[in-house]
């Protein structure tokens, strides 16, 4: 498991942070349906969460996250919380059994921690790539360049280029 592109991302939206007042971290941003990049921020953290929380269960409920507040209005817990995400990810593969409410009925399937890892990931990336459209309505933020862009878009970039 490349434990690395996790970590990557998850700092990409730490430097993201550290440069983010707790007023624009909570700002309701039109272009995110008046959300904020805080409530996104949460969403993701709140997601691995879930995972790392269900590992010595091997039940996952994405459905059943916390929805803490204090993670969508404070940069600096916010950022506390991943660092506590990147810590504990690098674990064991294990069989999971995933459990999600779909049209008012559950659908349980057999997953495994790393390929929810990937989920997460790929989810991570997805809503970075949200935060990146609301980002610029904030003003003077630097984002690295792959901020938001799938590691195979990355790649294909790259191929096109030479």
């Amino acid at each position: 498991m490349n434990f690395s592109a996790i970590r990557h991302t998850l700092e990409e939206l730490k430097d993201l942070l550290n440069q983010l007042s707790n007023e624009d971290f909570a700002l309701p941003i039109l272009y995110l349906g008046n959300s904020s990049v805080g409530e996104h921020t949460r969403h993701i953290i709140e997601m691995f969460q879930c995972l790392l929380n269900s590992y010595e269960s091997g039940l996952l409920n994405y459905d059943d996250r916390k929805r803490n507040i204090l993670i969508q209005t404070d940069t600096n817990f916010a950022i506390q919380s991943i660092d506590d995400i990147i810590k504990s990810i690098e674990i064991e593969n294990k069989s999971i059994v995933l459990k999600q409410l779909l049209c008012k009925n559950y659908t349980v399937i057999e997953t495994n921690y790393f390929r929810e890892l990937l989920y997460n990931l790929e989810h991570c990336i997805h809503h970075q790539a949200l935060i990146k459209v609301a980002v610029f309505q904030l003003g003077d933020i630097q984002l690295t360049e792959t901020f938001g862009i799938a590691p195979s878009t990355i790649e294909y970039r790259k191929q096109c280029a030479q």
